[in-house]
């Protein structure tokens, strides 16, 4: 009886095994579904509506002044504004991401900033000019943040570098563009109703996303098993990822995680010059200001080739580490680039310049959001947000400061020169840096999961 008991038990072991052998071989030869694809494509949307929002007031800052009469250092205080704001909520954005979901996030600080992208429109002195860009920073805060966390559930670990690069392509061709389509529409409607206009397409965006979008692909329809399982790569189990909370001792306490923050602090008070003063520079120089849109054009290019080279170096080496020595090229490269610009006597060459520091700089900008991803893991919003918390407390200090600087000392030279050293900065930061160092170690878990 015991023998045939024993028999039955493993009749039905190899039944179960040749099941399970065939569910994964029926997985394996299914074609994997590219509902991924579609999410990338949603946040590259999006990023080039984020550029389209940010990038039009420089173009518009002449404008801007003649007509509420402000001076240089009181528009860079316009300038700086925004940028405060969007240091400071890019914690609490990711945070929040974290907490309750890309989904809800997103759909509510697209509405936020668009409003207030609007109400840009309308102000009439320097103080609501202020208060209005500060609002408008605070949405756009959580927008990267966001992305990164839908990246970690949506996008396995080998195809993050890609998916980041292609996103930050379409962000700084949506800058590279926006000069250019807003000379066009001041020409035909003036500032204000050029802000109303953009601040429309981000609320029509966000009304799609939130009825397309899901936090997690299990709950999208239209997303197979085989395509599931490259997501889940590398991915921690979902009911683990719903019941972890952020460590802030050990993420305060992580010098992998203060270099990161210093180093984008580094990238980013450089960059802001191009979407703050530059059309300013570019008129004292007798040049339109379509040329604006050049940094960006070649930033965009410099962001494609970033996020395949980072994913590339890692997959050849399997080695995380190697992204750092992408970051240090890039910023180094850029540094020189920018600092030539000013032995460069003829405009054109000056610019050019300009563009080739933002081509090396964004070519490590994949490298720096994948690297929040490495080192973040389920915390990834989290850990992003403060790197670009960090990176746009510079972005907050640099346009006043350059504008003072210009102010002082009459010419554009001081101010290139102190954005050219900075970055050299960020690139010994890059040394500093570990990618395969977890910054959170052991995942802190509640007590209802332990």
């Amino acid at each position: 009886m015991v023998a045939s008991l024993a028999g039955l038990r493993r009749q039905a072991l190899r039944v179960s095994t040749l099941k399970q052998s065939v569910a994964d071989t029926s997985v394996a030869t299914v074609r994997p579904t590219r509902v991924r694809h579609q999410v990338l494509a949603w946040i590259c949307s999006l990023s080039i509506i984020t550029y389209l929002d940010r990038v039009c007031i420089s173009t518009s800052a002449p404008y801007i002044s003649r007509d509420l009469g402000l001076t240089p250092f009181e528009m860079g205080l316009a300038f700086s504004a925004f940028a405060m704001a969007y240091a400071l909520f890019e914690v609490p954005g990711g945070w929040l991401a974290d907490r309750i979901g890309p989904r809800k996030v997103i759909t509510r600080i697209v509405v936020w900033w668009s409003v207030f992208t609007a109400f840009t429109g309308l102000v009439n002195r320097l103080w609501t000019l202020v208060a209005v860009r500060f609002a408008f920073g605070a949405g756009e805060a959580g927008m990267y943040p966001n992305s990164a966390k839908v990246f970690s559930r949506w996008v396995p670990a080998s195809e993050r570098g890609q998916a980041t690069g292609l996103m930050w392509t379409y962000a700084r061709s949506g800058g590279a563009i926006s000069p250019l389509l807003v000379v066009v529409m001041l020409g035909y409607m003036g500032w204000r109703t050029t802000f109303w206009v953009f601040g429309l397409l981000g609320v029509v965006w966000a009304i799609f996303f939130w009825y397309w979008f899901r936090d997690h692909p299990e709950e999208k329809k239209g997303v197979n098993e085989a395509e599931l399982q490259i997501i889940r790569s590398g991915h921690i189990p979902r009911d683990e990822m719903n019941h972890v909370r952020v460590p802030w001792r050990r993420l305060v306490s992580s010098g992998n995680l203060w270099a990161i923050c210093w180093m984008y602090f580094c990238m980013a008070y450089p960059w802001y010059f191009y979407i703050t003063w530059l059309p300013t520079y570019l008129m004292s120089r007798g040049l339109s200001m379509a040329y604006a849109g050049l940094p960006l054009a070649f930033g965009a290019v410099g962001c494609t080739l970033g996020g395949f080279l980072t994913d590339y170096v890692v997959r050849r080496t399997q080695n995380l580490r190697h992204r750092r020595y992408i970051g240090f090229g890039g910023f180094f490269l850029g540094s020189l680039a920018m600092v030539s610009s000013v032995v460069i006597d003829n405009p054109v060459g000056a610019v050019v310049a300009f563009a080739l520091s933002s081509f090396f700089g964004d070519m490590a900008l994949a490298s720096c959001w994948a690297v929040c991803m490495d080192v973040g893991h389920e915390l990834a919003g989290t850990v992003s947000g403060a790197m670009n918390m960090w990176g746009n407390l510079a972005g907050s200090v640099a346009p006043w400061v350059m504008g003072l600087l210009f102010q002082t000392f009459g010419i554009w030279d001081v101010p290139i020169l102190v954005s050219g050293g900075i970055f050299f900065i960020g690139a010994l930061l890059w040394l500093r840096i570990d990618p395969a160092q977890s910054v959170i170690r052991e995942p802190v878990r509640n007590a209802s999961t332990a």
